[in-house]
């Protein structure tokens, strides 16, 4: 994955935003995380793996992808808010070293140590866990920036059209 590319779009986006809802100069980090631990929430929903009371299948594929991706964009953002933009991106792993469900719980723990600390080792924690996330759902880097892309292009549509 370009991860360059993906912090210059995403902070494209956030200007954008930002200046669409007159937000420069808001202090929105604490926001950003809460985002993000919903989108979160939202995928592991989707993906059902807690629900061990249930019979029914995750969602899709194209779903779960799409969930996933909506958490890059706000992991991507609070880097950019951290400035941690420029930093060297470890590999996506498929080798399963959790459940999905703990490491969905190792992925809120480091939402929430980064939006204490904010420092480039927590945030480094978090993007290779959230990896490491996309590895046991089966997810490649090209399949995730692709999606993101595709992502993108809707947040901006939505955007235009008053979200």
């Amino acid at each position: 994955m370009n991860w360059q590319k993906l912090f210059q779009m995403q902070k494209n986006l956030d200007n954008h935003i930002e200046s669409e809802h007159q937000l420069h100069g808001t202090d929105l980090f604490n926001h950003k995380v809460l985002a993000l631990l919903v989108e979160i929430g939202e995928l592991a929903n989707e993906t059902r793996c807690f629900k061990f009371w249930s019979k029914k299948g995750p969602s899709p594929e194209h779903v779960i992808l799409e969930e996933y991706v909506d958490g890059i964009h706000f992991i991507l953002s609070i880097g950019i808010e951290s400035g941690f933009e420029s930093i060297e991106v470890a590999q996506l792993r498929t080798e399963a070293e959790s459940t999905l469900s703990e490491q969905f719980l190792k992925v809120y723990k480091n939402a929430l140590h980064f939006q204490k600390n904010r420092s480039l080792q927590d945030y480094q924690q978090l993007l290779e866990n959230y990896l490491q996330l996309a590895g046991l759902l089966g997810f490649s880097g090209d399949e995730i920036e692709g999606a993101y892309f595709a992502k993108n292009e809707v947040n901006y549509e939505r955007q235009r059209q008053g979200y």
